[in-house]
């Protein structure tokens, strides 16, 4: 696919839209070079630190729901690092009129940890433009749910979602009654 290109699935509200990000949330990048391998390490630690506890709380007897929350989180990002990683080796640079090639002649676009990561699902389920009447934004162009997304980014999401909504549930700590001490006496 082109840079920006877009197929519908399913009526207005389902697309394929090829877009490319630098790696973190909503395409925000950290400067340069520097910033990208920043990045990239800073993943592959928390990917670590993430399957250490994965591998401690599934020795202990802890809920089925918390051990699926952190694999779901570990999952994700260990897509987006792989994403991250190899894309850039393998492909060449992507543009809006040009079509990647697979395994170019010579190079891929990026060496290792310096790849793009690829976002390719997009929801737009209402659009519409805001009232003119609404204050700053009047006017202009409304669309509910706007970010392109991929998979081990949905992976990630739905992990830390259920994870809020289930804390009580997962995080719950067993409360010791309090023994009266036979010693102090109450007069």
């Amino acid at each position: 696919m082109y840079l920006g290109e877009s197929h519908q699935v399913f009526g207005h509200w389902f697309f394929i839209h090829f877009t490319e990000n630098e790696g973190m949330a909503f395409g925000m990048k950290l400067g340069g070079s520097f910033g990208k391998i920043f990045l990239s390490l800073f993943r592959i630690i928390a990917v670590i630190i993430i399957g250490w506890w994965l591998y401690k709380i599934t020795r202990r007897k802890v809920s089925t729901g918390l051990v699926l929350c952190i694999a779901l989180i570990m999952a994700g990002a260990l897509g987006n690092i792989v994403d991250s990683a190899i894309y850039g080796m393998v492909f060449s640079n992507s543009s809006f009129m040009q079509i990647a090639t697979l395994f170019p002649k010579g190079e891929g676009y990026a060496g290792f940890l310096h790849g793009k990561v690829v976002d390719m699902l997009y929801f737009p389920i209402i659009e519409t433009h805001f009232p003119a009447w609404f204050p700053f934004y009047g006017g202009d162009e409304f669309v509910f749910f706007r970010p392109v997304f991929n998979v081990a980014d949905s992976a990630i999401t739905t992990g830390v979602f259920l994870l809020i909504i289930f804390q009580r549930k997962f995080f719950k700590t067993t409360v010791i009654p309090e023994t009266p001490n036979p010693e102090v006496q109450i007069s």
